[in-house]
């Protein structure tokens, strides 16, 4: 009667790269129980061959072919002792964890009307005062207005935004003593991509409040 081996996955070492496989996870296993020099660099050799093979429109490229033996070392857990035509990788930098990326944001409590407007804010705040920042600003203001409805799609008055751009601006924008109000929430909020002009001194109507509306 014949009796097979069975091998469970649970008694198995972990795949180190997984798209190689466990047949090729065990030929470097095996390269690296050669004791002869010579034979473990052939076989090594041979072991990216086969790598290369899995890619072939790329296994000539010199950058993969770099790419390869870096991976032919990994899945050695760094054990292979061969000679490699690229500098060998280091384990410690390969492990070594990269510094945490800041976020890009200045002010993150007002993250939602984002990084391009505090871009436009600070651009505007170069500028001579005169007519075109005085429209630039409220064309700000009016998409400040509509990226905070589409975050939160209650009203919202427009002094809250006038606020909020004088502290985007650090102080130096302040629309709150103007006679000019933003843009009408429904007409925001309809996703239309182009506002109404943003040159106050030809707006002549007025809202309840007497400010005339931008």
């Amino acid at each position: 009667m014949l009796t097979y081996e069975l091998e469970y996955n649970s008694e198995r070492s972990k795949l180190i790269i997984p798209e190689y496989g466990r047949h090729l996870q065990k030929m470097v296993e095996h390269a690296i129980s050669i004791e002869d020099d010579a034979e473990r660099n052939k076989v090594a050799r041979s072991i990216i061959a086969v790598m290369g093979n899995m890619n072939p429109h790329l296994r000539d490229v010199p950058d993969f072919q770099h790419k390869l033996w870096d991976q032919l070392f990994i899945i050695s857990d760094f054990k292979l002792d061969v000679e490699s035509p690229f500098p060998k990788p280091s384990k410690e930098l390969l492990e070594e964890r990269p510094d945490p990326m800041g976020y890009p944001q200045n002010f993150p409590k007002y993250r939602f009307y984002g990084n391009n407007i505090k871009r436009m804010i600070d651009e505007a705040v170069k500028m001579e005062d005169g007519d075109l920042k005085e429209a630039l600003v409220y064309s700000i203001a009016n998409h400040m207005k509509k990226s905070y409805l589409n975050w939160n799609r209650e009203t919202v008055e427009d002094e809250i935004i006038f606020e909020h751009l004088r502290e985007l601006s650090g102080g130096t924008i302040n629309l709150k003593n103007k006679e000019e109000d933003l843009s009408e929430a429904a007409n925001l909020l309809r996703g239309n991509k182009k506002f109404k002009s943003s040159t106050p001194a030809k707006k002549t109507n007025r809202n309840p409040r007497g400010r005339k509306r931008h």
